[in-house]
């Protein structure tokens, strides 16, 4: 993909890496719509990006993000790629945490990216171009302490990626797995704890960790580069993400089901 003169959509972009990736795409000649809760930071984080539609919105309010797919596809006559970024992380025992924590991870971690995703596919379909990418976590390829329900909305996105990019590999539309390791962001301090308040405190992993600009930039190459699945890691995490890398030939033989009709058939026997 060459991204000059290509509507970008960026969630969870009035920090970390989704803002990294805004920055990026805009020095990459991109048109950039920003999504996300700060309206503020968002403002913030356009002044960086030149042509620019904010839509602020909560990724769990199901008509907000109808409203704003909408707009973001109304605004230049359609969306070329869109990042499900937006999320929040956690740092608690299973034994410690609340029912409740699962439930919102799952919400905005999972279900809500799914809704993004679902609400753009058939518009990038009819086109017959696009590209969704969606920012999963080195914890969702291998099952981390004190991220469980993390790791499983994590692995979950992994899942529905992977599916949809089959469903989706005789149309046009792309379909990338991110797998960030430890990024220098927010994301420790702003994840839930057991009792679902703010951590509030950082980890010397995550500060010490690669610059969200680097990840951004490794991001956007790969999609470049027509990767399927993007490992953005170092170290121990890097070999994590490598050991448990899916096979490329793995991802064609699903994808060659597709181009046999295997859709088709299945549908043939409702």
């Amino acid at each position: 993909m060459v991204y000059s003169g290509k509507v970008a959509w960026v969630t969870g972009a009035s920090s970390g890496i989704g803002a990294a990736l805004a920055r990026d795409l805009a020095g990459r000649g991109a048109h950039l719509i920003l999504s996300g809760r700060d309206e503020a930071r968002l403002a913030e984080v356009a002044e960086d990006c030149g042509e620019t539609l904010i839509l602020p919105f909560d990724v769990r309010d199901d008509a907000a993000l109808a409203d704003a797919t909408a707009e973001a596809i109304a605004w230049k006559g359609g969306v070329d790629i869109a990042f499900a970024n937006a999320g929040v992380s956690q740092r608690s025992r299973a034994l410690k945490t609340d029912m409740q924590v699962y439930r919102d991870i799952i919400a905005i971690d999972l279900t809500a990216q799914i809704a993004f995703s679902q609400g753009l596919i058939g518009h990038m379909v009819e086109r017959g171009s696009g590209a969704l990418a969606f920012i999963s976590s080195i914890a969702g390829k291998v099952g981390v302490p004190m991220r469980t329900a993390y790791s499983a909305v994590k692995f979950g996105l992994a899942g529905y990626g992977d599916a949809l990019r089959a469903e989706l590999s005789q149309t046009g539309v792309s379909v990338h797995m991110i797998y960030p390791g430890s990024v220098a962001t927010n994301v420790s301090r702003n994840a839930l704890k057991g009792d679902g308040a703010l951590r509030g405190v950082s980890d010397k992993a995550i500060d010490e960790g690669i610059p969200a600009g680097d990840a951004a930039r490794t991001m956007l190459d790969g999609i470049a580069n027509g990767e399927r699945e993007i490992l953005v890691a170092q170290g121990a995490e890097l070999a994590m993400g490598e050991a448990r890398r899916t096979p490329e030939a793995l991802f064609d033989q699903v994808e060659a089901m597709v181009a046999q009709g295997y859709m088709e058939r299945m549908e043939e026997t409702e």
